[in-house]
């Protein structure tokens, strides 16, 4: 089988080169200046030469603070180019695993994880851009599976986790959100999912939206405070603050936890906890 991961040298991306090792499929994967998915002649061309089967979309504006600026492009990147995508593989009876966010919520007062069936509320353009390529993947036809996620970390690119290992070392004191809410997902554990349901053709009877994160809830400032632990970073006193101390131009959700029951129990595949995967994490990158 011809899979093709698009986003290949983001944190995703880089995940699944590592899991994808181990496989007899044929990976291809492709970054912007291999493959510009917001051209819909180039997309549907590579698709037809490379007879490509399966397409595992990891390509996305993340920068949710210049999101907020930069609303075409997100756009384009996290709509417009899925349905794009969406819509080649639908020509081919082929199929698409599409990676998605908590923050399509964030606008509910709620205290309930979120299941599938949520009413989505973004609060910002960048989750407002990944929900309409959700709409937009949807509407195409195409088969596919839809892999909500949240708080991205892994030892490829920018994030909070190596943000904050750096941070707490070279800072006597830190100040971190503890009113936002939330769970860790290292890059490797979703990729090891996305290969396996890959692998095994999982996704075969099973097309639809699912939520997927470690397990636990934490806020951001317990993340970090785990982190400097972790890592033996002990001289940095990292105090909580509440999101308005700390102004940004997109707002973020006070509470984004997702319900991983569905998961759960349509592919009956175990999730680590945060702090075990973190652990992971931080010892693969202090190696």
């Amino acid at each position: 089988m011809n899979i093709l991961v698009t986003g290949g040298n983001g944190q995703l991306g880089n995940s699944l080169r590592v899991a994808s090792r181990k496989s007899n499929d044929h990976y291809i994967f492709t970054d912007i200046w291999d493959l510009d998915i917001t051209d819909p002649e180039a997309v549907e061309t590579f698709i037809r030469n490379e007879k490509i089967d399966l397409v595992i979309n990891c390509a996305a504006y993340t920068n949710v603070e210049q999101a907020e600026e930069d609303r075409e492009r997100a756009e384009a990147l996290n709509a417009t180019a899925v349905g794009t995508l969406a819509r080649a593989m639908a020509s081919r009876h082929g199929f698409m695993i599409h990676i998605s966010t908590d923050y399509v919520f964030g606008g509910e007062v709620t205290n309930k994880p979120f299941t599938e069936d949520a009413a989505p509320a973004p609060l910002n353009v960048y989750g407002l851009t990944k929900l309409h390529g959700e709409e937009a993947l949807t509407a195409s036809g195409c088969r596919h599976v839809i892999l909500r996620t949240a708080w991205l970390y892994s030892e490829f690119g920018v994030n909070f986790v190596k943000r904050m290992l750096h941070l707490t070392e070279t800072r006597p004191e830190l100040n971190v959100v503890f009113d936002q809410i939330g769970t860790p997902t290292y890059a490797a554990d979703l990729a090891s999912v996305i290969f396996k349901i890959c692998e095994e053709r999982l996704y075969e009877g099973h097309e639809g939206l699912y939520h997927y994160t470690n397990e636990g809830v934490i806020s951001w400032y317990v993340f970090a405070c785990a982190i400097a632990r972790i890592a033996g970073h002990t001289e940095c006193k990292i105090r909580p603050c509440r999101s308005e101390e700390y102004p940004t131009k997109a707002v973020r959700p006070n509470f984004s936890i997702l319900d991983k029951s569905k998961f759960k129990k349509t592919f009956s595949i175990g999730i680590p906890h945060w702090e075990t995967s973190l652990e992971r994490c931080i010892n693969n990158l202090k190696g």
